[in-house]
């Protein structure tokens, strides 16, 4: 059957061979492992800290963060035996395509795509309003007509724009220049994450870890479109703190993660992928696991978890504890460190974009890469200008998580198509191999839905459109075009 119509692993590498659409090999296991470093230490350690020990876990956060650590591991495992047998850019969909087949890779794909550019705009209007809060605080006023898109307050959010077109040109000089960028963002923002721990531990107070797991209580059922599948379907009610309400926490600290998966898409810019891959995926992951475990734990001993901030846990923290000189360190360390997951998200969805078009199933013109920066500049640019008009001019809050419920559906595929390829292609050399197949992998599909499960109907609602639009656009164009149509594989065009 044509839609299910794979692509061999032989074919994916060869492609990577071919002079015009050849990506540079520059990046060793220390640039992989910074950039998932980059890409996860984000929003997430800097707000949803106090959030979720206020509302959900009470001191036990930590425990959240160590299980949601668990959760990513296990699709880690997967991801890394993938990557390292498929040393090809595409992540997700690249493995697809070897395993499933054309349609759910072109699906995986379209996925991917909604996945980082809602991230990385969401990213980036956050960025904007750390921004416009430094510069308040020296005296220096931006106007909220230019600093919000139309339904916030605003006209257009200018320095989310210069945000995003900034990175874009500074990843369409290659990829090693934007390695070494993000290995200075991401030294300063890891150093101002150890100065909380450090700092942070001369005012820790033992009266505010008890209890660690406060009692549970009932939490007011929400209704309609806003309630979560899983109340919808089985009944459940909301409970915070107690051990349920640790495991409630983990589908909201889980998106903390988020992103260390884009270290595969950089899979045909790596040195020796087969073993730089791995390193890159598990170590990024376990360096960030411990940071939010340590930084949580430090933030709810200093402040008692019901007084928690959850705009700016960290930083206001240190306000509480009379000390708000390393309140604006931490504000610093936010605005620069959000620069590194904007411009790390925007390079998986740019690599993911152009696979796509070197498979044919978008415009081939757009795989081209540049003869002397060795990057997709095509796809770049094209992707770095839509990410830019979303954060502009588009109200997102409502939209962010369509990111998580994108990045938990390829999750699920990368973990089944594992246990796939085993089967169909035991043959394979595999540098690195998921232990305990098909458990591991079964038990990371199974953590990804019960995740997934806990996201809001409406989102589930918008998901479910977001497909239908990818299966239109395939059905008009991708099915017709690509490379493997007839089962022949066809020249690719510049």
């Amino acid at each position: 059957m044509h839609l299910l119509r794979t692509k061999s692993v032989e074919q994916s590498v060869r492609d990577t061979e071919e002079p015009t659409h050849r990506l540079r090999r520059a990046l060793g296991p220390l640039d992989l492992t910074v950039f998932g470093v980059g890409v996860i230490v984000g929003t997430g350690i800097f707000v949803l800290t106090g959030q979720v020990a206020r509302d959900n876990a009470g001191p036990a956060v930590a425990l959240s963060f160590i299980l949601a650590a668990v959760v990513c591991g296990l699709a880690a495992l997967c991801y890394a035996e993938f990557a390292s047998t498929v040393p090809v850019a595409g992540s997700a969909y690249t493995f697809s395509y070897a395993t499933l087949g054309e349609f759910p890779a072109w699906i995986i794909g379209w996925d991917l795509i909604l996945e980082m550019a809602l991230g990385a705009a969401v990213v980036a209007v956050g960025w904007s309003g750390y921004f416009a809060s430094l510069l308040d605080g020296i005296g220096v006023t931006v106007p909220e007509v230019i600093a919000a898109p139309p339904g916030e307050g605003g006209t257009v959010n200018v320095p989310a724009i210069a945000l995003v077109l900034a990175v874009t040109a500074l990843l369409v000089l290659g990829i090693k220049i934007s390695s070494m960028v993000n290995a200075v963002v991401v030294a300063i923002k890891v150093a101002v994450v150890l100065l909380v721990i450090v700092a942070g531990l001369f005012f820790v107070k033992g009266a505010n870890y008890d209890p660690f797991i406060p009692p549970s209580k009932s939490t007011p059922e929400v209704g309609g479109l806003d309630a979560p599948l899983i109340q919808v379907l089985f009944g459940f009610t909301p409970v915070a703190y107690g051990w349920l309400g640790v495991f409630s926490a983990l589908a909201i600290v889980f998106f903390a993660y988020i992103g260390f998966d884009i270290v595969a898409t950089a899979a045909e810019e790596a040195k020796r992928p087969q073993r730089d891959l791995p390193i890159g995926l598990i170590g990024s992951l376990v360096i960030t696991a411990v940071l939010y475990a340590a930084v949580s734990t430090v933030v709810v001993g200093m402040q008692h978890y019901s007084e928690l901030s959850t705009e700016a846990p960290l930083a206001d923290a240190f306000k509480a504890a009379g000390h708000p000189v390393f309140a604006t360190i931490i504000d610093i360390g936010a605005v620069v460190g959000l620069i590194t997951v904007v411009m790390i998200l925007l390079l998986g969805m740019s690599r993911i974009f152009f696979a796509l078009a070197r498979d044919g199933l978008v415009p081939a013109w757009l795989s081209v890469v540049h003869p002397r920066f060795g990057t997709p500049y095509r796809s770049t640019v094209i992707m770095g200008v839509i990410v830019a008009v979303l954060a502009g001019f588009i109200p997102l809050a409502e939209l962010a998580t369509l990111v998580n419920i994108g990045t938990l559906f390829a999750f699920v595929v990368v973990s089944a198509a594992v246990v796939i390829l085993r089967r169909t292609r035991p043959d394979l050399p595999r540098a690195f191999r998921t232990p305990l197949v098909p458990l591991v992998p079964a038990l990371s599909i199974l953590a990804c839905l019960f995740v997934m499960l806990n996201l809001p109907v409406e989102t589930w609602l918008r998901f479910v459109v977001w497909m239908v639009v990818g299966i239109v656009i395939y059905a008009a164009y991708g099915y017709r075009n690509s490379r493997l149509r007839d089962g022949a594989d066809l020249p690719m065009k510049s």
